[in-house]
């Protein structure tokens, strides 16, 4: 039996996604902060309010705690193709919401639009914030109405202006974690 030289072994694969995220708000502006990423410094932009510890729908707070990055949406006319990540991506439509109504059965849902008469987010924005987003598992076992709700990983605004408690990066910045995150990675706010 011939021996391969160590050299050029087969090494087992490593794993390629990051299994923990950092994101903290900068001393200066609580809703601007740094994602951390591995070795990368990533500039993102937080709620309004900052980080608080017990979220409440429409506080414009970020939620401080370790959330899950569950899969997401990107939209389908603004990339050639899929982005690439080892998270489960699909592309979204028109009709694509996102439920904000505590008094709703589907609140912190997706939904699909028209609505009426129910609180909701419209994924399917023509600003450019919702062309890639990661739903992150905020209040989402179990969904306690009023916690907060669409709290996303998504593109930020020019100029990093707040979210209403989402963490938002660069199109670009964004785009390139996508690649280096996967299921298992968690995301610590605060």
């Amino acid at each position: 039996m011939k021996r391969t030289p160590t050299s050029t072994r087969q090494r087992p694969p490593t794993p390629t996604a990051l299994p923990r995220l950092r994101v903290r708000a900068l001393v200066t502006d609580r809703s601007r902060g740094q994602l951390l990423a591995g070795a990368a410094i990533i500039p993102c932009a937080l709620g309004r309010s900052g980080i608080v510890q017990v979220k409440r729908e429409g506080d414009g707070a970020s939620p401080r705690g370790t959330v899950r990055l569950r899969g997401g949406v990107y939209r389908p006319d603004h990339f050639a193709s899929r982005p690439a990540s080892p998270l489960p991506l699909r592309p979204s439509a028109p009709g694509d919401g996102w439920c904000d109504d505590a008094r709703d059965r589907r609140y912190n849902r997706p939904i699909r639009l028209p609505a009426p008469g129910v609180g909701h987010e419209r994924m399917w924005r023509e600003d450019g914030l919702y062309d890639l987003v990661v739903d992150l598992d905020h209040n989402r076992g179990p969904i306690r109405p009023g916690r907060g709700s669409a709290i996303f990983l998504h593109v930020a605004r020019g100029g990093f202006l707040p979210t209403e408690g989402c963490v938002a990066l660069r199109r670009a910045d964004l785009v390139r974690l996508l690649r280096r995150v996967g299921p298992g990675t968690r995301m610590r706010i605060g």
